[in-house]
């Protein structure tokens, strides 16, 4: 009886193996009519398992033998997910610091511009009071002919 294949009660008789296709590498039958199988019970795909309309899945692995491989242990998918979340956020993080940083520039570049008007505007003050104190001194000895 062999370690990993199926029962079989019928004496195998040393056939010459039959290919199915051609072109098929994998599509050895035995004299049974049952395809033999490997060490892991796993089916190799060929050129018409491809266009099999019945076969749904885009996942080539095989789906039988010991180590199922179809299915991923949730702990992995939720880890997984965790990370992608995790890396989404820090992007996010990433990409609202350089944004913070770009407001904080234009704050500052503000502040300064009005900074900067308002010592012109400080500057222009003064010499309108200068000129209108030179005006003022101009403008006191006028009208002494007119003493009521």
């Amino acid at each position: 009886m062999p370690l990993f294949g199926h029962k079989n009660n019928a004496p195998v008789e040393p056939t010459p193996n039959t290919r199915t296709h051609p072109n098929a590498r994998h599509s050895v039958s035995s004299s049974s009519g049952s395809p033999r199988r490997g060490l892991f019970g796993g089916r190799r795909s060929s050129s018409s398992d491809l266009h099999d309309p019945h076969r749904t899945s885009t996942n080539k692995r095989s789906s039988g033998g010991l180590f199922k491989r179809d299915v991923e242990d949730p702990s992995i998918v939720s880890a997984r997910e965790r990370v992608a979340s995790a890396e989404r956020a820090e992007h996010e993080a990433d990409r609202a610091l350089v944004q913070a940083r770009a407001a904080v520039r234009e704050a500052r570049d503000h502040v300064k511009l009005i900074e900067h008007e308002a010592a012109e505007e400080a500057r222009l003050a003064k010499i309108k009071q200068k000129n209108a104190k030179d005006i003022s001194k101009r403008a006191k000895p006028l009208g002494r002919h007119d003493h009521y």
